[in-house]
């Protein structure tokens, strides 16, 4: 059996471990990344198939060395940070900007230091090597939070600072573990010198990729072919950070200003309705495949037996960091408080507990070199507040989320009826498209159709009962309502503008106050 057989045997059997997990955590409610680290140390544990596999890879039993920092930063890091920011709202970053930026860059900082300088005074790690393990393990992943979030319905500001912060700051601590390793190995770089090379290794990230996301969508406005277009968008995704590494700049700021810019530029502008489904369905498959595949492999990464016999520094450690992460939170958010929009003291909690790490600490710590002082401590350390983060916090988010009241008081029966109203409204356009294409007789049609108005003339009755009975419920649809309302007047305006039915100067007034009013229905929404 040649090596490349052995490789897809391993993929296969991956995904068949990760759709298990997905149809099993979709049934008991509890977080996917936990499980599929569970589910990866019990593959471990277990080996058997795996085992013969990787021996006819060329690995030794045990160890599974495809999950190599080359493997995480060029291949797994690119799609997750770019399906990611696709989706975010240049509008939102800008209103939010100082509560992520004070996070994701002084907040690394204030990790990192406080950190290090607790894991040497608990386990006497040499004060370089800590810092080191310090701006490692300050990146956060909070992939099952967000997830979490949205499916609660939690607050969006919320949750788009938790998810702003985690892309910002990926790129925040490996610049500065970059730098404090080569302190660690013997380098002496001043602070001046360092600051300056942070700024530049940062600002030259983030203009390589705004230029590859804007040239990006100027072609893909160019194509109105989704396989095309969304083969253009992964070779901005991947081509952005293998470039910025290339010329020794950010990569992963590379990646996320490239997503920014594609996802508020190109996909509105230059895309069609069926190129964007297309488009968000591959990206969001991407990501499943890539977050499941990469919290499998941590699981299996993890040695157990030496996880176990370090449990006593691996506590420690794990507290250092919370209180680093405390640290972060508590002092500077009052901070950027001064200069946006409060954020409160049960959003601070949420930040705190929500601080989870993951993929990007344990990519850092494998790639350590053999000669930095500690290593084999860092490597344990790290793998076990991961694992602690991802399962202890990750499964106790929900019961935080629910103790701070920040899940909203939806009415489930309004929920219920809603998705029914919603429903038999899509049965009747489908009817509508049968019978215009002579697939049914007008007969079968009046039949279908008076049933379909008996059952939603009931549901629209039980939801205007609910609706009266909980006054929040219909002013969150009415708020809804008219924020749909003023994007169409807007997409109708930009329509007959590029078909040529109004000018440009004369629809120009009317798209301002359409967008004014887009914004307005917005934070009327986010409040």
């Amino acid at each position: 059996m040649t090596s490349t057989t052995s490789l897809v045997e391993l993929l296969l059997l991956l995904l068949i471990a990760a759709s298990v997990v997905a149809l099993v955590t979709s049934r008991l409610r509890v977080p996917y990344t936990a499980a599929l680290v569970f589910a990866g140390v019990g593959m471990n544990l277990v080996r058997g198939p795996i085992t013969s596999v990787l021996a006819t890879v060329g690995m030794a039993p045990g160890q599974f060395d495809i999950l190599t920092p080359e493997v995480v930063f060029s291949l797994f890091l690119p799609g997750l940070l770019f399906e990611a920011s696709l989706h975010l709202n240049l509008r939102d970053l800008r209103e939010n900007v100082w509560p992520i930026v004070v996070l994701a860059i002084a907040g690394v900082v204030v990790a990192t230091l406080t950190t290090g300088y607790a894991v040497t005074l608990l386990l006497g790690l040499p004060i370089a090597s800590a810092l080191v393990f310090g701006a490692l393990i300050s990146a956060t992943d909070p992939i099952s939070v967000v997830a979490l979030f949205r499916e609660l319905g939690i607050h969006r500001r919320l949750t788009l600072i938790v998810e702003s912060e985690s892309l910002f700051n990926d790129g925040t601590a490996i610049v500065l573990f970059q730098i404090l390793l080569a302190v660690a190995l013997g380098g002496h770089p001043g602070v001046q010198q360092g600051l300056a090379r942070f700024a530049g290794v940062v600002a030259g990230g983030l203009a390589l990729g705004a230029a590859a996301g804007y040239a990006g969508s100027l072609l893909t406005s160019r194509v109105d072919e989704p396989r095309v277009e969304i083969t253009l968008t992964t070779i901005i995704a991947y081509g952005s950070y293998l470039a910025a590494e290339h010329l020794h700049v950010s990569g992963v700021i590379a990646t996320v200003a490239a997503g920014l810019v594609v996802g508020n530029l190109g996909v509105p502008t230059g895309m069609s309705s069926r190129t964007r489904v297309a488009l968000f369905g591959f990206w969001e498959y991407l990501a499943f495949v890539i977050n499941s595949l990469l919290f499998l492999l941590i699981g299996l990464a993890v040695h157990l037996s030496d996880l176990l016999g370090a449990a006593g520094p691996i506590g420690l450690a794990t507290a250092a960091v919370l209180l680093g992460r405390l640290l972060t939170v508590y002092s500077l958010t009052p901070v950027s408080n001064r200069f946006s929009t409060r954020i409160p003291l049960s959003w601070q909690h949420v930040l705190f507990w929500g601080g989870l790490h993951g993929s990007v600490s344990v990519a850092l710590a494998l790639g350590l070199p053999a000669g930095l002082p500690g290593r084999a401590l860092i490597l344990n350390l790290t793998f076990g507040v991961v694992a602690f983060s991802v399962i202890v916090q990750g499964a106790t988010m929900q019961p935080l989320v629910n103790w701070l009241g920040l899940r909203p008081r939806r009415v489930e029966e309004y929920d219920r009826l809603k998705a029914e109203q919603l429903a038999v409204a899509g049965a009747k356009v489908e009817l509508q498209r049968l019978r215009d294409r002579h697939l049914i007789t007008i007969a079968v049609q009046d039949e279908l159709r008076a049933e379909l108005d008996t059952r939603i003339r009931a549901v629209e009755d039980a939801v205007a009962l609910s609706q009266h009975e909980n006054p929040a419920v219909a002013d969150e649809e009415r708020r809804i309502a008219r924020l749909r309302l003023a994007l169409a007047e807007r997409s109708v305006l930009e329509r007959a503008v590029d078909e040529g039915i109004l000018p440009d100067q004369a629809a120009r007034p009317a798209l301002k106050t359409a967008t004014e009013r887009i914004d307005a229905e917005r934070k009327d929404l986010a409040d």
